[in-house]
């Protein structure tokens, strides 16, 4: 017996394989080989391959790797779009150990320039379409000793190392043999946008991959599964995916990479063409492809089900996609630190509530999905009740959460102290979202910390107000931000972007607003942007609005601005 009076564990005697990123494209090519796989690259050309095919080329990768020096645990870059050999590089890299860190090209250079130092990568893939930015970065960057070009042909740069990524694979024919090792050891780096301060590296493991994959897989997570075909559309440098190249190899289903190119015609024109039953992407993209169909007449009969996810679907997306178009919308949330923490799969008891009670649950973010546990702690750092309105931050743990923020070679000390909170019952990470979470587990999120409004000592839901704003007549998107008030502390400023042809109604989206918030909710003023600005990510960049509409002046106090310019009193 132990001191504590706990007797020894009997151990089972099951096999101890390790979980590892290789044994999902080894099962992939081994069962699912003839399955498709088709990409469209930067060039606009589409490559029609399939599983079998992306196993031999990705041990090419791995095999060229280990001659250029790549070791285990070296970080390799990518910095590519959606297709079929940034998907090569997935495997190829963590294959044989190597940690493959996709990069945000989408960032400023001066933060793509700091994330390859901070990784201190040796080898970037880099697709065409960004060779001019990585002769700007490259001097900047001197660990890489060699970029690898996803395409065909001479170098068009002036890259150290630089090679076409098809004469570099050519030199390699027999590919490597994949090793085992501890499934505990780092696959892949992604890093935050960096919205606040320097983006922040998450290292997760072999272990971890595999695991969020599986619930990715599950019922209950995106149901990924070898009957789907599935569209890519979420960037790959963006929380590896989502997790779908992984996903897609894990149950053999049919992937779809789009390439750089999102717009809806696009992506209809794919769905059509290769028969897509599930995607999954931002809101952003699906209410774009929502009004190219309402505008075309075009319609996606094969498409079943839509996960969305990066900020919260408004009720008018999740209705129309769903009573106009048949697509099932799972609502989810999630983070670069976790990929998916909730799904929005219906309970059994749910599935029996009327219409309007189902969508109430469908417009939430979600419902905590078994390996990722949540909780809600208030402004005094009491845990709070799961009743739906005790709201606080959201703190969340799991398997593969990350435990803490990588620690590269510019990372100051103590730079993330207050990410993560130790607890006797174990760590959690503060993820700044705000919100409640209910008896069975559904989230509802009110704000990201730094966005919710605090007016007169209440607070005000930016989200909320978004998507009420988003149902009125002539609004293609739709931005709440706080500004400081004399009286109040800060009100909500509405920031819109017009459909083509539209003219600013404010009158009309006021009365568009009103039934769906508290009285008090409703913004001071409504301006107009000629495009909302987003981040790498497709979230609204409201760091940027804050900082363009830091002069910003209210109306006089008592009165709002008509849809003329007049003033209109309260």
């Amino acid at each position: 017996m132990t001191a504590d009076g706990f007797g020894p564990f009997l151990a089972g005697n099951t096999m101890d394989r390790p979980l590892l990123v290789s044994t999902l494209i080894s099962y992939a090519s081994r069962s699912h080989a003839d399955t498709d796989v088709v990409a469209v690259d930067s060039a606009g050309i589409t490559t029609r391959s399939n599983w079998g095919l992306v196993g031999e080329r990705s041990r090419r990768v791995s095999a060229g790797l280990t001659a250029d020096g790549v070791r285990p645990g070296d970080r390799v870059a990518t910095i590519a779009w959606n297709d079929h050999r940034h998907l090569e590089a997935y495997y190829g890299i963590t294959g044989i150990g190597a940690v493959l860190h996709t990069v945000n090209p989408r960032l400023h250079d001066d933060q793509i320039a700091y994330i390859l130092n901070d990784a201190a990568d040796s080898v970037v893939f880099v697709d065409p379409s960004f060779v001019e930015l990585a002769n700007r970065v490259a001097p900047r960057v001197p660990s890489v000793r060699k970029w690898i070009v996803l395409g065909t042909g001479r170098p068009v740069g002036d890259l150290p190392g630089e090679i076409a990524y098809e004469d570099w694979l050519a030199a390699h024919p027999g590919g490597a043999a994949w090793p085992d090792f501890d499934e505990r050891c780092a696959a892949t780096l992604c890093y935050t946008s960096g919205t606040t301060g320097n983006p922040k590296g998450v290292l997760q493991s072999h272990r971890s991959i595999v695991l969020q994959t599986w619930a990715c897989c599950t019922g209950d997570g995106h149901d990924v599964h070898s009957g789907h075909a599935v569209l890519g559309a979420v960037p790959m440098f963006h929380v590896n995916g989502w997790a779908l190249p992984f996903a897609t190899a894990m149950s053999g289903a049919k992937l779809v990479l789009p390439g750089p190119d999102l717009s809806p015609q696009a992506l209809v024109d794919l769905i059509e063409a290769e028969d897509i039953t599930f995607s999954a992407g931002v809101p952003t993209i699906w209410l774009s492809v929502v009004q190219y169909l309402q505008s075309t007449g075009r319609s996606v009969p094969s498409l079943q089900k839509v996960a969305v996810g990066g900020s919260a679907a408004p009720r008018v997306l999740i209705d129309t996609l769903e009573d106009d178009y048949g697509v099932t919308v799972s609502h989810i949330w999630g983070m670069t630190e976790m990929t998916q923490g909730t799904s929005g799969r219906f309970t059994h008891r749910t599935e029996r509530m009327d219409r309007d009670a189902q969508r109430a649950r469908q417009a939430r973010a979600g419902r905590e999905l078994y390996g990722i546990e949540l909780r809600v702690v208030d402004d005094e750092g009491n845990v709070a009740p799961r009743d739906s309105t005790s709201v606080g931050e959201i703190q969340a743990r799991g398997p593969w959460m990350c435990g803490a923020y990588y620690e590269g070679a510019l990372t100051a000390p103590g730079a993330f102290d207050d990410s993560h909170l130790m607890a006797a019952d174990g760590g959690w990470l503060r993820t700044g979202d705000v919100g409640a979470i209910d008896s069975e587990g559904y989230l509802t999120l009110t704000d990201r910390s730094k966005d919710v409004i605090k007016s007169g000592g209440e607070w005000i839901s930016s989200i909320e107000l978004e998507n009420a704003a988003l149902a009125a007549p002539g609004v293609a998107a739709a931005a709440v931000i706080g500004l400081p008030h004399q009286r109040w502390g800060e009100r909500p400023l509405l920031i819109v972007e017009l459909a083509n042809g539209a003219s600013l109604d404010r009158a009309a989206i006021l009365d568009s607003i009103r039934p769906r918030v508290a009285s008090w909710w409703l913004p001071d003023d409504i301006v107009v942007a000629e495009e909302i600005p987003l981040t790498g990510t497709g979230k609204i960049d409201k760091k940027l609005l804050r900082t363009t509409y830091s002069e910003y002046s209210w109306p006089p106090s008592g009165a709002r601005r008509s849809g003329r310019g007049a003033l209109d009193s309260v």
